[in-house]
């Protein structure tokens, strides 16, 4: 997503905790000081994992907010609980201005610049920031105001966890019958089991991971609990449940 971004022009930089030489060619434009990386800083976009780095990163170990002073627009990029984004825009306060934009489409549509995202707060506001959205992503769905944009991310993850799950079964159970993967993947693609993970499996990079915390299964498994969060009162979710435990059952696949 940076690299996009300094690709179209903009005077964009990143901040990890990891080291610089970790990054390769966008060295020059990271940083793991956040005195340098808060200075003159004015739109932040968030792309942590999770609700643990989101709150290091803007309240605990990094104190983003309280170090960034001159910063206007807090993009939230990470799929969180919508009950905890709420919970975070009242905190943060009427100073800063706060749109949602978790997005879809895994590493390989970050690296070719067309992600999907999910957007939720003032349609004037973001339309001051869709040249940034426009360099990262090729599609955009506004949803409506603040914290529309996660709700509809964390259920359509819901949907891509069924799929993930399901799709790797129907695999293990093929090669176990003796069918070839790659002639039944174009079989899935082309009739009524299609989905995004069977299509693109042999692109995503954790199509064969098995779960660990750490990873992008992992990741699949918080993004269902953070669906669970918000969950209506009184909803049957006895799916998603069951979801968590399976993905958390999976193991990799050679």
């Amino acid at each position: 997503m940076l690299a996009a971004m300094i690709s179209a022009g903009f005077d964009a930089r990143g901040f990890d905790i990891r080291p610089v030489d970790e990054f390769g060619d966008l060295a020059p434009h990271v940083t793991n000081d956040v005195g340098t990386f808060s200075r003159d800083l004015h739109i932040l976009f968030t792309v942590v994992r999770d609700i643990r780095q989101t709150e290091a990163l803007l309240f605990d170990e990094q104190r983003l907010l309280a170090r960034a002073q001159g910063l206007d627009v807090l993009v939230i990029c990470s799929t969180l609980s919508p009950r905890y984004l709420a919970g975070l825009r009242a905190r943060i306060g009427s100073a800063i201005d706060m749109v949602d934009a978790p997005m879809s489409g895994a590493r390989i549509a970050a690296q070719e610049r067309r992600l999907s995202f999910m957007l939720g707060g003032d349609r004037r506001l973001l339309a001051h920031l869709q040249p940034l959205f426009d360099a990262m992503g090729s599609s955009f769905h506004h949803m409506g105001g603040f914290g529309a944009g996660m709700q509809a991310k964390v259920l359509n993850n819901i949907i891509a966890a069924s799929s993930t799950v399901v799709t790797r079964l129907a695999l293990d159970w093929a090669a176990a019958a003796g069918l070839d993967e790659g002639a039944f993947l174009r079989l899935v693609d082309a009739s009524s089991g299609q989905n995004w993970f069977a299509t693109h499996f042999d692109e995503i990079e954790f199509s064969r991971d098995g779960f660990d915390m750490e990873n992008t299964i992992g990741i699949l498994k918080k993004d269902v609990e953070s669906a669970l969060d918000g969950a209506p009162e009184g909803a049957d979710t006895r799916l998603p449940e069951l979801l968590t435990e399976l993905i958390a059952q999976m193991r990799s696949k050679p």
